[in-house]
């Protein structure tokens, strides 16, 4: 049904804004009964309907005449429908109903949630930033007492002490204490939201207003550099170690090679050619050095702070890490991408980090724009009178029921729901039913049902406060019109019995025939000396039945004996080699088929015929149908001509898509 619908849907959406006057959009081109289309009308489907504006105007004159004839079909198919009262039909509107509930929770969170969030994303990974924070973990003492220490050192850095020196002493990331609390460089979507909203909204060379709590402590965030972001680079290193030709480290006796091989390259000596020749690391010296393409923090900081400040060409000095020394060239830079060739990774991105947290400030606005709240007071009456009472039918026989069941338990809309209800829509979760009323549930139930509340609601205003959802669902509500009509005036009429498909079959019998076919046995195998031991063993009298079964390697064939049903010999090249033996019983000399080798046994032999109308039945059901729809189609959209006698203006149609 849906697939009859989406068809329907491909020339009902009306959003394509034309470029022409509003002089021009009014030209008509074409009327209906009382009804017309103007150009602008037809410009802004047919574009929707082919791919864009920029397509449109490449199509010729004919495609477009084409176009609006189907159209006009379309539009007096609608015409009928409210003729005949869909717009009053319960089943269509329940349907209608439905549809709009499912998809526009879906679309209110894509537009809402995800595409806000991947956009800021998008733009927020344009740029890298350098951080440096102080940390207080509440490891060993209270988180309480934590974020007092943290909001006591963020004073201090207020009032003008250096952040460097109270990392110093007081930071417990010990990795960064020492650097003064340097982290290197961050990008948006790779650290915990909580620290990287703080870093993005900090500008360069301060420290952001408050301690921001994540799961690892409370943080003190300095943003020292900000820059734009290459998403990767391409490079290429030669690597000199540490040792000398005794095996003992020798650093300075490694930094000279290293110098040394830096002034050949200098000189004008081939760079892949020296890696070839002096690297050391032997992933990458037989590729003349080349690393292929890496992002920030792929490598050592030594090597990674060096190779993304280098430009396309230039070769370092020798850079130091703890594998030896480095010389490193920069290949190649990938540019950011666009939003749309990057939508789907941001999407996956904004998933693992971000969503939830963009969720539920969404959720937070729709509750307040809802004036949705919880009554305290009900809530803890409830969780210091349950008891043991579980959700569902010992509630509603529980003593405690009748003393809070007529409280209101939230409030949503400025309408009170009391407790009684709110424990009925707690059954309508599979999840609450039989759980023990608690504290934890009673809140989790308020969450599930409050994001229910306010997102259906938010569904239900949609299609007044957005267009393209307004169009979405116009759509929708026209293709479910549209399948019906089919179904009324053409699917539900078409009846099918012997006598029609054997008379269409006469008519057609042309059409239906069989092309030279075989019956044949096979025996494949991949080794070439046991091909050629079967086809001895064939000729000194062993059944080939006996050694199909035995031998042949053909995936589910061995236990069909290697035997192969009638087959076209257009569709099969075994077939077309099982045809060339003259009789039944026949076998070819081993040949080379695929992948290994095989013999062919001829077990019939059919030159092509006419099919019998029990062979054709399937393909004369098929084709009749389709004869049939065609037919009743006809019939009512002449009818529908009959009732509205469309007219086409083929010279004003000629105008569409000139720009004035």
């Amino acid at each position: 049904m849906h697939k009859r619908i989406l068809s329907a849907l491909l020339v009902t959406i009306l959003l394509m804004i034309s470029s022409c006057s509003p002089e021009h959009s009014k030209i008509i081109v074409a009327e209906y009964g009382n009804e017309k289309i103007t150009i602008g009308e037809l410009e802004r489907v047919y574009a929707k309907n082919v791919g864009g504006i920029e397509v449109a105007q490449k199509d010729s004159l004919a495609k477009i005449k084409s176009f609006l004839d189907l159209y006009v079909n379309f539009r007096m198919k609608l015409k009928d429908a409210q003729v005949r009262g869909f717009d009053n039909m319960t089943s269509l509107q329940t349907e209608l109903a439905d549809y709009k509930e499912k998809v526009g929770s879906s679309y209110l969170i894509e537009k809402k949630v995800i595409e806000p969030g991947i956009k800021e994303l998008y733009n927020k990974r344009k740029y890298e930033l350098r951080v440096s924070h102080l940390m207080i973990r509440p490891d060993t003492i209270s988180d309480a007492e934590a974020k007092k220490k943290a909001d006591e050192l963020m004073a201090r850095i207020i009032k003008g002490e250096k952040f460097e020196d109270l990392v110093a002493k007081y930071s417990s990331d010990s990795y960064s204490k020492s650097k003064g609390g340097d982290i290197y460089y961050i990008t948006a979507g790779a650290v915990i939201p909580e620290f990287e909203d703080a870093a993005y909204n900090t500008p360069v060379g301060q420290v952001y207003p408050e301690a921001v709590k994540t799961h690892y402590g409370y943080h003190i965030i300095k943003v020292t550099e900000k820059r734009e972001r290459i998403p990767s680079v391409r490079a290429s290193h030669i690597l000199i170690d540490f040792k000398s030709e005794y095996g003992k480290p020798d650093t300075a006796g490694a930094l000279a090679r290293a110098k040394d091989i830096k002034d050949k390259i200098n000189k004008g000596e081939d760079f892949a050619k020296l890696a070839r020749e002096y690297s050391k690391d032997p992933g990458t010296k037989e590729a003349g050095g080349d690393l292929g393409f890496f992002e920030r923090r792929q490598m050592v900081k030594e090597f990674d702070d060096v190779v993304f400040n280098l430009k396309t060409g230039q070769v370092s000095e020798p850079v130091k890490s703890n594998f030896g020394y480095h010389i490193i060239k920069l290949t190649d830079t990938k540019p950011y991408p666009s939003f749309e060739d990057n939508r789907e990774e941001l999407k996956q991105l904004h998933k693992r980090t971000r969503y939830d947290i963009d969720y539920e400030s969404y959720l937070k606005k729709l509750k307040s724009d809802f004036k949705y709240s919880v009554n305290n007071n009900t809530f803890l009456n409830i969780v210091k009178n349950c008891d043991t009472t579980k959700i569902g039918k010992e509630y509603f026989e529980s003593k405690w029921r009748n003393t809070l069941k007529d409280s209101v338990i939230y409030s949503y809309n400025g309408a009170g729901v009391i407790v009684d209800s709110f424990f009925k829509k707690m059954e309508d979760f599979p999840d609450f039913n039989g759980k023990l009323v608690n504290e934890s549930i009673l809140t989790t139930g308020l969450n599930k049902i409050s994001e229910s509340l306010v997102i259906n609601s938010e569904v239900k205003n949609l299609e007044k406060k957005d267009e393209q959802f307004s169009s979405l669902m116009d759509d929708y509500k026209n293709g479910i019109y549209i399948f019906k009509i089919q179904d009324d005036e053409i699917w539900s009429k078409i009846k099918i019995d012997s006598l029609k498909l054997v008379d269409f079959y006469n008519q057609n019998k042309s059409q239906y025939n069989w092309d030279d076919r075989a019956g044949f046995q096979e025996i494949f195998l991949t080794n070439d000396s046991l091909i050629t031991a079967c086809y001895s063993q064939l000729q000194s009298g062993v059944s080939f039945d006996t050694l199909a079964f035995e031998v042949t390697e053909r995936p589910g064939y061995k236990e069909k004996f290697g035997k192969y049903e009638l087959t076209d010999l257009k569709q099969n090249v075994l077939a077309e080699e099982a045809y060339k033996l003259e009789k039944v019983g026949d076998y070819t000399k081993p040949f080379k088929n695929s992948s290994g080798q095989v013999i062919i046994k001829l077990l019939a032999k059919e030159p092509a015929r006419s099919k019998t109308f029990e062979e054709a039945r399937a393909e004369v059901s098929s084709q009749f149908q389709e004869a049939e729809s065609r037919r009743l189609e006809n019939e009512y959209i002449d009818n529908l001509k009959n009732l509205y006698k469309p007219v086409l203006y083929s010279d004003k149609i000629e105008e569409a898509f000139k720009k004035n």
